[in-house]
């Protein structure tokens, strides 16, 4: 999930880099921003660094199953094999 806490820094970031004449509407110029910077974060395809590394280790398991069982047709498919040329 994201981080509020991100936002409101980026969020203060901008409203420092103001011009002085604009800082009166700083307060007002920091809401907005932080809404548009949740609004268009939110919109993108975002997983935490926890789920991403949750789903990283299902996908190892699945391929190390994947690997075992691959390698039980071909001993099986040899035992076939030997079967018929018997």
């Amino acid at each position: 999930m994201l981080n509020p806490k991100k936002i409101e820094d980026i969020a203060k970031q901008l409203t420092e880099t103001m011009p002085e004449p604009l800082k009166q509407f700083a307060g007002e110029f920091e809401q907005k921003s932080k809404q548009v910077l949740q609004n268009q974060l939110m919109k993108l395809d975002f997983v935490s660094r926890e789920e991403f590394e949750v789903q990283q280790h299902v996908l190892l398991k699945t391929r190390e199953k994947l690997e075992q069982l691959q390698a039980q047709v071909a001993e099986l498919e040899k035992q076939i094999n030997e079967r018929k040329s018997d």
